[in-house]
Parts: C-alpha cells; sequence; structure tokens
C-alpha cells in the first residue's frame, strides 16, 4: 500500500472505470426522485479557465450528493456553440466556423472529463448541430403561429465592421462594438422579433414563485421588466389632424409642460419639422444615427436636440408648446415621444437651461406652500414668485399643485387619479399600464446561427417553412471574408427557393436567430436528447423539469433567465409543458480572481502588471520603475493574472483544485486565487490518505459498531462523527455552503487522529464516514481510500450517511466552577441536569469544597449547561 498520496496515479485511472461502468448515466424508469443539476453550458472557445472549473465542481458536488442521497439524478452537459466569435475566428484563421467550433468542442469535452465531473455524456447536445437546431427552427415557427412572431423595420445598433445588428449589451460605454471595436452606428432594418411584453405582467408576478432564487436577481428582473402605470396623453399638433402621445408617469406636471421632444427616428419628425428647420433637423438626425443606444442615455452625457419648427397643444392649458428632437429620446421606448416638464425632472431641467426653454413649476413641497391661500383663483402669481425664487434645481417628489387651474390644491396622488380621468372624459388621454421590457429582437445578420425558417415570397408574402422540410440547413462550406455582410445573401443555390404555398420562386430569409434563442430552451431538451422526431418527449421533459438545481454566473441574471422563463411559458401555452418556471432553485456564483498589480499612471491594458514580474516586497513597474497597487482582479489575459487549470491539476491532482475552490469561499462571493491556499488542500488531503492507509494497513475491523456500552472516548468519538454528519449535510443542503462543510470534515478528520482505540468499531464508523462524506468534493481520493478499506463497490453509489440524534447528546457536561467570578476548576456532571441540580453537584465536589473551605457563600449564580459561580466574603 502506498504511504504517499499521488493523485496523477489515481485519477486517471478511475474516470476510465467510472465510464466503464456507466457510474454518471441517467437512471430511466426509475422509482426513485427526481433531481435535475445543471450548469449554464459553456461556449466552445477551446479553452476551460478557472471560472468554469468553479462552476461545474459546484454543480457536480450537488449531483454526488443527490445521488448518494437516493435521487435519479441528471446531469447533462452541452455546448452553446453558435455565435460570432466563431466566424472572427474563421476570417482570422481562415477554417470554416463549424470545423473551428467542433474542434473547440472535443478539447473543451476532453478538458471536461479531466476534472473528474460525473456528467452523462450520451446527453450531450451542440447548438450548432443540425439535429439540435432543426428544433429551434421549430420552436420559432411555433412562436410564428401563436402571433408572438413577427417583422418589422427597427432602429438597431449596426456594427459596420462585422456587418451585423449587436444588441445593447453588446456596446461598450464609448458606444463601439464589443467585438470589432467599431464605433456602433444607429440604423433603420425590417427585424424579427418575438413578443415577449405579451408575457410581461406573467413575467414580472412569477416571480413571488421562485423562492430557491437570490433576492438581488429577482429584483433585477424586476426592473428589467420594469412595470409602471401612468397616463397616456394626446398632444394635438398646430395645423394638422395629427397628434403626438407621451406616455407619463407624472400627468400631476402636465401644466408645467413647456415643449414636447420626439425621438429623431420618429415618423412625425419629417411631418411636423417646418422648411426653416428642415436642414438642422436632417443634420442633427444623421449625427444621432452615428451613437448608440447607450451613448445617447448615458447619464454623465450632456443631453442635446434642436428645434423641429412645429408647435403642439397642451390639452390641458390649450397653450402651445414648441416641438423639439433630441439625442436622448428613443423612438423604441415607450411612444418614442415624451412631455418636457423642466421643472420636475431631472433630464429636462438640463435641457431646458441649455436651451434657455421655460421652465415653470407646478407642484411644490407641502411646507413651502403651507402659508399661501391654494384657492385655484387666488394667489399664483405670488407662488410662482416665491417657488421659482427658491427652486434652483428640479423639485421630484410628490408634494402640492400650483398653477394646475382647478387641479390647484390637490396632493400628487390625488391629482394623478383625477388628471387622467379628466383626460379620459375629454378623449385625450387614458390611464396605462407601461413596460420598460420591449420586445426581443431576434435577427442577426451574420452566418453562423440557426437561419430563420421562413420564405420571402412576391405573392403569399411571409412564409413559414413547412415541418416537414425542417431543419433549413446551414450551408457549412463557405468563405468568410468579414466584408459584404453574411455569406447566406451571396449563395444563390441555397436563396432561390419555390414558395412552399404557390410554387413561385421565393427567397429564404438570410438572417440567422440571436443565439439567447439556442439558450432560451436546451435545458428541455437534455431530457430527451436524441429524439429524433420530436422537439422532445413532453411526458420525458415533464417528467424531469423544472430543473432543481441551475449553476451560473451573475452576468446572466436578466437576459438568458427572463428569456428561458418566457420560452417555457410559450410552450406551455402551446400544451408541451405542464409547469411555469424553469428553474426551481438558482446559484449565481462568483468569479475566480486572479492577483495582479496595477499602475495608477497608465491606462488601457498597460496599466496591468502581471504578478510574476513584481518583487512582492516592493512592487514596482519593472519598465518604469513606479509604484504600483496590489489587487485581486477576475482572471484573464490582459491582466496576467489567469491561471490554468491543466497547470493546477499537474501540480496538485483534480481533488486539490475542487477542494480549494469549495473551500476558499462561498460559492456566491468571489474567491480569490491563492497557491499557498491550494498547498493547504493538498496537505490536507495527505493527512487523510495518511489516516486511512494507516488504519488500513493495520487490518480493517469488520465488526458492526455497538452503540451500547461505548466506553468514554468512544462516545464521544461517536458524537464527533454524527455532530459531523449532521452539520456537514445541513451546509450542503441548506444553502450549499461548500467551504463550512470542508472545514467539518477537517475537524473529524482531526476527531479521527486524536482519537484513542483505534482498534475499535466506532473508529472503524469514523474512517469510514469519512471517506463517504469527502467524495462528492474530492471524488477520486474518496474512491481509492474507499478500495483500500477492502470494500468492492463504488464508493458514489453507497448511501450517504445519516446522523443518530441521540450520540449527539451527551452524557456529561463540564461544569466551570467560579469564586468571585474567577475560574478555579472544571467538574464532570451529569448532562441533563438542571439549575438546582448543577449546584448541588458544585457544592457536593470534593474540589470544590477545598475551595470554600472557611468561606462564607453570600451568593451562587448558575448558568445551566456552562458554570457556577460562588460570590463568598
Amino acid at each position: 500500500m502506498d504511504s504517499r498520496y499521488n493523485p496523477v496515479n489515481i485519477e486517471e485511472k478511475w474516470q476510465q472505470t467510472w465510464a466503464e461502468l456507466g457510474l454518471d448515466q441517467t437512471a430511466i424508469n426509475s422509482h426513485k426522485p427526481k433531481f435535475y443539476a445543471l450548469s449554464m453550458f459553456p461556449y466552445p472557445s477551446g479553452s476551460l479557465h478557472m471560472g468554469h472549473v468553479r462552476n461545474y465542481t459546484i454543480t457536480d458536488v450537488i449531483a454526488r450528493l443527490k445521488r448518494m442521497q437516493g435521487y435519479r439524478v441528471l446531469h447533462p452537459m452541452g455546448w452553446d456553440a453558435f455565435g460570432l466569435p466563431a466566424e472572427n475566428a474563421a476570417i482570422d484563421r481562415g477554417v470554416p466556423p463549424a470545423k473551428w467550433t467542433y474542434e473547440n468542442i472535443a478539447q473543451m469535452r476532453q478538458q471536461l472529463k479531466r476534472l473528474g465531473l460525473s456528467i452523462n455524456w450520451d446527453s450531450e447536445l451542440a447548438t450548432c448541430s443540425a439535429d439540435y437546431y432543426k428544433w429551434t427552427q421549430w420552436i420559432f415557427l411555433q412562436f410564428w403561429r401563436g402571433g408572438l412572431a413577427y417583422q418589422k423595420e427597427a432602429a438597431v445598433n449596426w456594427d459596420p465592421v462585422d456587418q451585423t445588428v449587436v444588441a445593447n449589451e453588446q456596446v461598450d460605454s464609448e458606444g463601439r462594438s464589443w467585438r470589432s471595436g467599431a464605433k456602433v452606428e444607429r440604423k433603420l432594418l425590417r427585424q424579427w422579433f418575438l413578443k415577449i411584453t405579451d408575457y410581461a405582467e406573467e413575467l414580472l408576478n412569477d416571480l413571488d414563485k421562485l423562492t430557491g432564487w437570490p433576492e438581488r436577481v429577482k429584483v433585477m428582473q424586476g426592473n428589467w421588466i420594469g412595470k409602471s402605470t401612468g397616463a397616456y396623453l394626446e398632444f394635438a399638433v398646430v395645423g394638422m389632424d395629427e397628434k403626438i402621445p407621451v406616455y407619463t408617469t407624472r400627468p400631476d406636471t402636465v401644466y408645467g409642460v413647456s415643449y414636447v421632444v420626439l425621438a429623431p427616428e420618429h415618423p412625425l419628425t419629417k411631418v411636423v419639422t417646418t422648411k426653416e428647420h428642415k436642414r438642422n433637423v436632417e443634420a442633427f438626425i444623421r449625427e444621432v444615427s452615428q451613437q448608440s443606444e447607450l451613448e445617447r442615455t448615458a447619464e454623465d452625457k450632456p443631453k442635446r436636440g434642436v428645434p423641429t419648427g412645429g408647435k403642439a397643444i397642451n390639452p390641458f392649458t390649450g397653450e402651445e408648446v414648441s416641438i423639439w428632437i433630441a439625442d436622448y429620446v428613443l423612438y423604441e421606448y415607450g411612444t418614442g415621444a415624451v412631455m418636457g416638464v423642466p421643472a420636475h425632472d431631472v433630464r429636462d431641467f438640463k435641457f431646458a437651461r441649455v436651451y434657455d426653454l421655460p421652465i415653470e413649476f407646478v407642484i411644490a413641497s407641502v411646507e413651502d406652500v403651507a402659508d399661501f391661500d391654494l384657492t385655484p383663483a387666488l394667489a399664483t402669481d405670488e407662488i410662482t414668485k416665491v417657488i421659482n425664487i427658491e427652486y434652483n434645481e428640479a423639485y421630484t417628489e410628490p408634494g402640492i399643485l400650483i398653477n394646475s387651474g382647478p387641479f390647484t390644491g390637490m396632493n400628487s396622488a390625488d391629482a394623478k387619479a383625477a388628471i387622467t380621468k379628466y383626460a379620459e372624459e375629454n378623449n385625450v388621454g387614458r390611464l396605462r399600464v407601461q413596460y420598460r421590457l420591449r420586445d426581443w429582437l431576434i435577427s442577426r445578420q451574420r452566418y453562423w446561427g440557426a437561419p430563420i425558417p421562413i420564405i420571402h415570397c412576391p405573392n403569399c408574402g411571409v412564409v413559414p417553412v413547412p415541418d416537414e422540410d425542417l431543419p433549413v440547413k446551414l450551408p457549412e462550406e463557405v468563405e468568410l471574408t468579414g466584408r459584404g455582410g453574411s455569406p447566406l445573401t451571396q449563395l444563390e443555390n441555397w436563396l432561390n427557393v419555390p414558395c412552399p404555398t404557390c410554387g413561385t420562386p421565393a427567397r429564404r430569409e438570410t438572417d440567422t436567430m440571436d443565439t439567447f434563442i439556442d439558450s432560451s430552451w436546451y435545458f428541455l431538451r437534455y431530457p430527451d436528447a436524441k429524439n429524433e422526431q420530436q422537439v422532445f418527449d413532453p411526458a420525458k421533459t415533464n417528467d424531469w423539469m423544472p430543473v432543481d438545481q441551475y449553476v451560473g454566473g451573475i452576468e446572466h441574471a436578466i437576459l438568458h433567465l427572463l428569456y428561458s422563463r418566457f420560452f417555457t411559458k410559450v410552450l406551455r401555452d402551446r400544451g408541451l409543458l405542464n409547469f411555469d418556471e424553469p428553474f426551481e432553485r438558482l446559484l449565481t456564483q462568483g468569479m475566480v480572481q486572479g492577483l495582479t498589480y496595477m499602475n495608477p499612471n497608465k491606462s488601457g491594458k498597460d496599466k496591468w502588471v502581471p504578478s510574476h514580474l513584481v518583487n512582492p516586497d516592493d512592487p514596482r513597474d519593472p519598465h518604469t520603475g513606479e509604484s504600483l497597487q496590489r489587487l485581486y482582479a477576475t482572471m484573464s489575459k490582459s491582466k496576467g493574472n489567469g491561471v490554468a487549470p491543466e497547470d493546477v491539476i499537474s501540480k496538485y491532482g483534480v481533488d486539490t483544485a475542487r477542494m480549494f475552490i469549495l473551500f476558499k469561499a462561498p460559492p456566491e462571493k468571489d474567491l480569490e486565487w491563492d497557491e499557498a491556499d491550494v498547498e493547504g488542500q493538498f496537505r490536507f488531503l495527505n493527512r487523510v490518505w495518511r489516516l486511512v492507509t494507516d488504519y488500513a494497513g493495520a487490518g480493517v475491523s469488520t465488526q458492526q459498531a455497538q452503540v451500547s456500552n461505548l466506553s468514554k472516548p468512544e462516545k464521544e468519538l461517536r458524537r464527533a462523527i454524527h455532530a459531523a454528519i449532521q452539520a456537514v449535510t445541513e451546509d450542503l443542503e441548506d444553502q450549499y455552503q461548500f467551504n463550512t462543510a470542508v472545514s467539518e470534515l477537517m475537524k473529524l478528520s482531526n476527531a479521527l487522529t486524536d482519537a484513542e482505540g483505534k482498534n475499535s468499531p466506532i473508529y472503524a464508523e469514523g474512517i469510514q464516514t469519512l471517506v463517504m462524506m469527502l467524495a462528492p468534493f474530492a471524488p477520486h481520493i474518496a474512491e481509492e481510500l474507499w478500495h483500500l478499506l477492502g470494500n468492492t463497490n463504488s464508493v458514489h453509489t453507497q448511501t450517504w450517511p445519516s446522523f443518530d440524534r441521540a450520540a449527539l447528546v451527551a452524557e456529561e457536561i463540564t461544569l466551570v466552577i467560579q469564586i468571585n467570578g474567577k475560574k478555579r476548576v472544571d467538574i464532570c456532571v451529569p448532562a441533563q441536569a438542571d439549575k438546582a441540580d448543577l449546584e448541588k453537584y458544585a457544592r457536593e465536589s470534593e474540589v470544590v469544597q477545598r475551595y470554600l473551605e472557611g468561606k462564607e457563600i453570600k451568593k451562587v449564580i448558575v448558568v445551566p449547561g456552562k458554570l457556577v459561580n460562588f460570590v463568598v466574603a
């Protein structure tokens, strides 16, 4: 028996054995309860990083625990394999995206297997495979048939280099594309949308059902949906039949409107612009089109606009106000128009100050108008004079209405309702519930994605591809140059097809789908991943869903999770699913951070100095000699602080890497990589190795442990064993506190090391318990030690140990004896002794009597279970 722990020798051996035994395959038609453990699937970039290792280790511990607790477990893996990075890589390397992607998948699959993850590889899927995206296209057609997919012209973020639409979250703070670095432009294109807004109310309300989700994620989703209740008001355009609709949550401020603003893209912009202002307006529109949505709405940038020359009528005052266009108003938000109330909106206030527009206060605080007569016909001039002098910034709080006609003197809450009612009665507006959420733009003008299964016919219009003709296959042998947009627009043989309805020559849709589509339903496919006849067998998917535990990064807290919830509800309404929410519990793990140094005098990539180039005792820039700041930051190549998983594994083994990741920090917190802490976990596994191999080498006791007639040391050891079982189980089941669970394993290891009577059956119970509870955390060493103990089946098929509550109850406790508050001695007393008995035992103790001899007891203070304090003269 090898006295030294050599992870390289045992890890590959057991991984091969587990694969041969099919240990990680999902049980079929089992009477056991189900548990679906899932990590967010990775993009196949070609190499794992420590963030991957953390994510998948967390899920693996949960999956292994649940198997030992008697569940049938589904723990699958797949690849989020479509997307722009593959196209860019293909251009850079001169290889087809498919070849690059599948090579990366093969490489990362081997890396994941090297981690010893208990994944059921029989359920593996890749979103770029035709047998997957066939069903992505089929699901799109379900949306189409349900009236939830449509096409319209929309202003989009356009990357002029990659020749594609980019989402808002793919544009940086400077308005540049996340991938090409090009300045993003605003462009009108005919795009495909999914009507997620039809489900806005349900998506919002059902957040209350997600009791297993972090509260901050639910808050983020609620804010993204952004429900608000306000008024829809119409401002008639002077000299025209047109009306400008606006939506406002502050109808109580309507008497303070001093201008109306249209989005530059608004169809009415051209209509209301006068001849004198046409040139300025057109120039401004061209300028704004070069800005991203992020730039236009950034809080720290000045708001800019130009007048159109048009006028609108305030439906409440009857007064004419000027019509402007401004960069901060977006056509896609609300009605694409806002009423400018500079006195009561910070953004409008700044805009009005820049362009010298009127600012009239129509709401004041209760305190400021307390001394005024607020009868509508009286004192308004005097109030206005005082308020305008004292208010030098926008007043955005609720208050009392002034200068508001018949509504003067009302508080804001009452005025909102009254003004909205007036608008409805006079046909100039109505109550309206609105959401910040907009319909989901899914069109992408790029190649490497799922083709949208639509054919455009000159006679029939938009025609869906028949189900029997799916998949619309993506031609894989294409030349990507990075110029001229998607190559699909140039492939005439693919592009030109007969209309499925009338046979007329027609053309395929050349846009492909946003990759968020692929990740919005993949978890539904895993339970039936090889089904060639259906998207999935509803019986199988409804059996396994919802996912019991989902693990992934907080960066996906909004879009991916929101879209997945949306897809689930739509497919439920199409009769395929019988549940409302896809993920029962959600764990958002923190980032893995590495040590790096920053030069505060530099910017960009130049400011980072890798830690291996720096003397930690005197951190200075090796090139300039300037002092550096030491900090932990998310691992990346640019910061020079990345740690390759294979380097750690080759030096310490997989189990040590897993143990460090689980022990270093709670899973939801960021983890700081520290080589010394990795060493610490390696030393711990070595101690466990020596503890178990020394015991096994001395001869394993097969005698069943008896809980009666135990010696005092055996009772104490058994109490330590079952306390560890209780603590580890609760840490894993309640909050996934892996770090404290590992601490409990360390305590049990120490208790076994210090125990007397190593031939006792209780000691044998402790050794086996330690190995079994170590198994989900460090599966390879646990398996090896389990077999060294003489077992022939896998430790991972054992039943998770349960604790005996009776063993946790101590028969005796140690009672501290104090004299005048100073500890003198400890005595042992029965654990169940009450307060009176504790004093009795203390008085009768011979050693205590010696301390009390000749002294007068003034008072006795008893703290049950802890101490007795004699106050003496």
